[in-house]
């Protein structure tokens, strides 16, 4: 979703006022059983708001699957004015457990993650979230080459304002099965794994591209949806590099047309991937 705006542009020496496209940006609130456990900022859709909270829920282990929902919907709150399709409400699944049932009263993983150092919030991962069994073989060279191109040829709010961070999901046979776009990185990553829960599809047989970098949250949200393999157009950071290592997830950066980094057996023995010494 875009919305239009006036801006003066600036070209060498000219100043031009022309109306152009900016992407959308709101609030919803995440609710369980009427009970707000977090608000995130994201690029409002009405069916995609549902992917993105079942994704979120997955991601930060309310939920395994999609029989943990008995039902998601937008719900209208009578005391916050235009609250319209910005707050969404889940009830669980009797069966569900309560330690999963209540995790959301804890603090997530999503809000964090910041200020913890890298070795404890590895173990308080992978108790959640064990690494995959094995690291599995990499996609063929010319395909994984060819990935941004594929995604940049469906990223139709992106070429509209420039604005969005997109992800996208595709099986081991290379073919792409969907793309979310979104202002928040990690909202496009759950949209397209809330998708897949939809879908019934397993992460163990799908490969995850993200437009950007690759940050400590979006290698954990792949590994909780058990995605054996990361691809990225931009960087990772040191903590995305220890957890996917840690955890037998491939993690590829800086793809292009001529190649890509493989972030395998990166630790240093004498200095941390920070520059601090141990």
């Amino acid at each position: 979703m875009s919305q239009r705006t006036i801006i003066r542009r600036h070209r060498t020496n000219k100043v031009r006022t022309i109306e152009d496209w900016v992407a959308c940006e709101e609030p919803l609130e995440i609710r369980i059983e009427g009970r707000s456990i977090a608000v995130l900022m994201r690029q409002p859709n009405i069916a995609e708001d549902l992917q993105l909270v079942t994704g979120f829920l997955l991601t930060e282990g309310v939920i395994e699957d999609a029989d943990d929902i008995r039902a998601i919907k937008h719900i209208v709150d009578p005391t916050e004015a235009n609250s319209n399709h910005n707050t969404v409400d889940v009830i669980l699944s009797s069966g569900v457990p309560a330690k999963r049932r209540h995790s959301a009263d804890r603090t997530l993983f999503a809000s964090s993650s910041c200020g913890i150092c890298g070795k404890a919030t590895q173990d308080r991962i992978w108790q959640h979230f064990p690494p995959l069994p094995k690291r599995v073989g990499l996609p063929e060279f010319e395909w994984i080459c060819k990935t941004p191109d594929i995604m940049r040829q469906t990223q139709a709010s992106f070429r509209q304002t420039g604005g969005t961070h997109a992800a996208a999901l595709f099986d081991i046979g290379g073919q792409i099965r969907v793309l979310k776009e979104d202002v928040g990185r990690h909202n496009a990553v759950d949209k397209v794994i809330g998708w897949a829960i939809q879908q019934d599809l397993v992460g163990s047989e799908l490969a995850l591209l993200v437009s950007g970098r690759v940050a400590f949250e979006i290698a954990q949200k792949a590994l909780a949806f058990r995605i054996p393999l990361i691809m990225a157009i931009g960087a990772p950071s040191s903590l995305a590099v220890q957890l996917c290592e840690g955890s037998n997830v491939e993690l590829l950066g800086f793809i292009k047309e001529n190649g890509y980094n493989q972030y395998r057996n990166t630790t240093l023995p004498q200095e941390s991937a920070c520059g601090i010494k141990n």
